[in-house]
């Protein structure tokens, strides 16, 4: 393998080219980005750069000694691929460039309401400080979503004294995530720090006062010299149109980051390509854990992931099946979950949910699947053991706040 090209500047995209020279890749390397940034962090967006606290965020890397071409502030627009292991040639607004070995790291991008109204959301550096610009005493914020951003955005926006208003379709926060019983515990937060949440009300659009309500049948409005839209995101996929990869909400892959082309039967996966890999967010990876697909857009999985997509270009035997983990300052609370819950059969309360610090924990049987932790570092650390080694816990124990989760482990 002599040429070996990277689509995407964000985390995924770096730590994959770090891990190819890590891993003793010596051919020439490309990284093209649609920002003009380098690579640099997202969770810090809608937290310490949004509240000020910082500007920069970087990515630690020495390019130099990477050795790494980058073409910032380009695009990716079309994918050429000759036969599985043959590579192929990446179409970008800098020219094509042929490649034996390819890394998909375009990330996702997040999804807009209707309206011509201005809508901000929180994906780029440029996108937190055009905002952070917006939030000064006595602005109202609207913000569509109680979701993880949704709520980090309302934390930031209250702090700094904003009239704040979070609207959610569903009948608590966090429902999509971690489903309503377990969202409608976090509700009392937002009185709390002073912000007004509507559920179940949906937006019909937004034009230049703020939002348009539809609520049951009846139209409604609630004006904003700021709208703020966290309503979830999908995989920047449209650069793969007609590439013949498998695209089934991101770009599906094995368990060893391997796309795949579409099979005779539309939607099922063909042969697969071990020069061509997926990572990040726009990848939808088969997990043996869980037994399906999944799509996570999160940091822990952008950060570690690409190691096993480099080694799987390289040709090493080598797998991901990593038990999903993120996190989420709002409201003065340290939220953390690690796991995955869909299929779980029961949930438990680990403390008073009404204080200031507890845990919920998903089992099925006696597995403990996932846990989600509110200000409990620890139990967090040793759950996420727990989980990645299939542990049986002892539900009664670990409903007990006061044993430590490793000792309710069997």
């Amino acid at each position: 393998m002599e040429r070996v090209v990277v689509v995407g500047g964000g985390l995924a995209g770096v730590r994959a080219v770090e891990a190819l020279r890590k891993k003793g890749y010596e051919g020439a390397l490309t990284l093209v980005s649609a920002e003009r940034h380098r690579p640099y962090d997202r969770p810090p967006l809608s937290k310490a750069v949004l509240a000020g606290d910082s500007d920069d965020t970087t990515v630690d890397a020495d390019w130099d000694a990477l050795r790494c071409e980058l073409l910032l502030g380009e695009r990716a627009t079309a994918l050429r691929p000759d036969g599985p292991g043959r590579g192929g040639v990446v179409a970008t607004t800098a020219g094509d460039l042929p490649f034996d070995g390819l890394v998909i790291a375009t990330g996702a991008t997040p999804i807009t309401l209707p309206g011509d109204g201005r809508q901000h959301v929180v994906r780029t550096i440029e996108d937190a400080r055009e905002l952070r610009g917006l939030l000064t005493e006595g602005a109202r914020v609207a913000i569509v979503g109680a979701g993880w951003i949704g709520a980090e955005v309302a934390t930031t926006a209250a702090k700094k004294g904003c009239a704040v208003t979070v609207v959610e379709a569903a009948d608590t926060p966090l429902a999509n995530a971690l489903g309503p019983e377990a969202g409608a515990l976090t509700a009392p937060w937002y009185a709390e720090a002073g912000v007004e949440l509507r559920t179940g009300v949906k937006v019909a659009e937004v034009d230049g006062r703020g939002l348009v309500l539809a609520a049951d049948g009846a139209a409604g409005r609630i004006d904003a010299d700021a709208v703020v839209v966290g309503v979830g995101v999908r995989p920047d996929l449209g650069w793969l149109a007609g590439s013949g990869l498998l695209l089934e909400r991101g770009v599906v892959t094995d368990a060893s980051f391997r796309t795949c082309h579409e099979g005779a039967e539309p939607g099922t996966p063909g042969e697969p390509r071990p020069d061509i890999v997926a990572v990040g967010d726009c990848a939808a990876w088969w997990s043996d854990r869980y037994g399906r697909r999944l799509l996570v857009e999160h940091w822990d999985t952008a950060l570690n992931a690409p190691e096993v997509a480099a080694a799987t270009l390289l040709g090493e035997d080598a797998g991901y099946d990593a038990a999903p983990y993120f996190w989420s300052e709002q409201f003065g609370r340290m939220v953390q979950y690690a796991g995955n819950h869909a299929a779980s059969e029961r949930m438990i309360r680990r403390g008073d949910t009404g204080g200031r610090k507890w845990a919920l924990a998903w089992l099925t049987g006696d597995r403990l699947d996932a846990i989600l932790t509110v200000d409990r570092p620890r139990d967090l650390v040793q759950a996420r053991r727990a989980i990645a080694a299939g542990a049986s816990v002892d539900p009664d124990a670990l409903a007990d706040p006061d044993v430590p989760v490793r000792q309710a482990v069997r």
